[in-house]
């Protein structure tokens, strides 16, 4: 059910609603006014879990970091640095690899990441006759794989909790940061993106429609008012923060730390920093800054909703046993050797369809997992597998936000977009898959 409304309605709330209300209705023997009694004992018993309300916290606390920034004038800073005040840009290639770095290095936020990249790189694209079509497949391709494998982000957050689900229930063992680690190893399609992107830079190799890209060309902005440290310090701190508490929470162990834990606590001190800092220099009162603050955890509650829905349509799925079921008739016909290219191929399917990368974990992680136990296959691959087909679709899907995002700051038509980077996309695809049969069998 939550699959065919993810294909038919395309809203991830709608379709994991769905889910969880009809497995509800299953094990409330198909009684409606028990299953709405179960609905409400559900997300009850959930929010009375700490470390689901430590990740809700920080994936609201994301919105008021990012909008932080970009208020204080940081990204304008950056900007100015990299463009005006050291020349290190001289020629088409090097326009690109400008947006590739910047992608690389600023993984808070998938759309965040793709919004400043193309911001950043247009102007000088534009200058060395750049196609803008070329430019957002750069800012695309290094948005969501960065963000899903440097996970010190809200998809990380995610990531933690819905593993964390599969440890509580008893269908998984072990800590759920270590788990996550070990599958961001076979994150392989979210490496491949980056290592054709970064060929097709260098090499200028141009496919399929991206040869007959068109390039335009306007003039460039001056962002010198900016301070790049508004921007950078901010990044800086929460990034350090999260091993910090890591180690803390860990008793001297970071991959023993609450993942939970560390990342809540570190946007709350990121952002009295930030409040701080800005108003010591000048940037804006606290009294802004809080309400600044609010706005983006107000943008952040329809994410912070979907992690929620997906905390619960885990815990209805392992009561049903959904994964054992699947594999009790799969097992015999499916090779374990097979099963990780298999949900690589269902995921990515689902998340081209639907354009989200969280509904595709949240609806294929608790299917998965419990398959990958029954037939003896490696977790850490199959949960690399879920990833991995969920990047597909946040990175090339037209109704995905950062595709979306990635055409909006490079200034192309998204349509164009979509059809000069599928192919790309699509050549990591398949890179992706022969990799997860190759690991399958070692």
């Amino acid at each position: 059910m939550a699959i065919f409304l993810a294909l038919f309605t395309r809203n991830v709330l709608v379709s994991l609603f769905g889910g969880i209300f009809l497995g509800l209705f299953i094990l409330n023997s198909f009684s409606f006014i028990d299953s709405f009694g179960a609905v409400f004992n559900l997300f009850f018993t959930l929010l009375s879990q700490a470390w689901i309300l430590k990740t809700l916290g920080f994936a609201l606390l994301v919105g008021s970091i990012v909008i932080l920034i970009e208020s204080s004038g940081g990204i304008g800073g950056f900007i100015h640095f990299v463009q005006k005040k050291h020349s290190i840009i001289s020629s088409a290639r090097a326009s690109l690899l400008l947006a590739y770095f910047i992608g690389l290095v600023i993984f808070v936020e998938s759309s965040i990441t793709s919004l400043i990249a193309g911001t950043v790189s247009r102007p000088l694209s534009d200058s060395y006759g750049v196609s803008r079509a070329k430019l957002a497949f750069v800012c695309d391709s290094t948005s969501a794989p960065v963000c899903s494998l440097i996970t010190i982000n809200g998809w990380g957050a995610l990531l933690l909790g819905l593993i964390s689900t599969q440890v509580l229930a008893g269908v998984l063992t072990g800590e759920s940061i270590d788990i996550l680690i070990h599958s961001l190893a076979y994150n392989f399609y979210a490496m491949a993106a980056l290592v054709v992107t970064f060929l097709a830079i260098w090499f200028n190799i141009e496919i399929g429609p991206m040869k007959n890209a068109v390039v335009i060309q306007e003039s460039a902005i001056d962002y010198k008012n900016g301070k790049i440290g508004h921007m950078v310090y901010p990044i800086l701190l929460m990034v350090i923060l999260v091993f910090v508490f890591l180690y803390i929470t860990g008793s001297g162990n970071i991959l023993k730390g609450s993942g939970s834990s560390s990342i809540f606590y570190t946007m709350i001190f990121t952002t009295l920093f930030s409040l701080l800092y800005y108003k010591i220099d000048g940037i804006m009162s606290i009294k802004q800054g809080l309400f600044l603050s609010y706005q983006g955890i107000k943008k952040m509650i329809p994410i912070a909703t979907i992690l929620l829905f997906a905390f619960a349509i885990g815990e209805v799925t392992n009561e049903l046993k959904t994964g054992l079921y699947l594999a009790s008739f799969t097992s015999n016909i499916l090779s374990v050797h097979y099963l990780a290219v298999i949900i690589f191929i269902l995921s990515s399917i689902m998340s081209f369809s639907t354009g989200t990368s969280w509904g595709t974990f949240s609806i294929m992680t608790p299917i998965a997992m419990p398959m990958a136990v029954a037939m003896g296959a490696d977790i850490p691959l199959v949960m690399g597998a879920v990833i991995s087909g969920g990047v597909f679709g946040d990175h090339c899907s037209p109704i995905s936000d950062t595709t979306i995002i990635s055409a909006m700051a490079s200034k192309c038509d998204v349509v164009e977009h979509v059809k000069t980077q599928l192919p790309y996309a699509l050549i990591s695809g398949l890179v992706a898959s022969v990799m997860f049969v190759i690991f399958s069998y070692m």
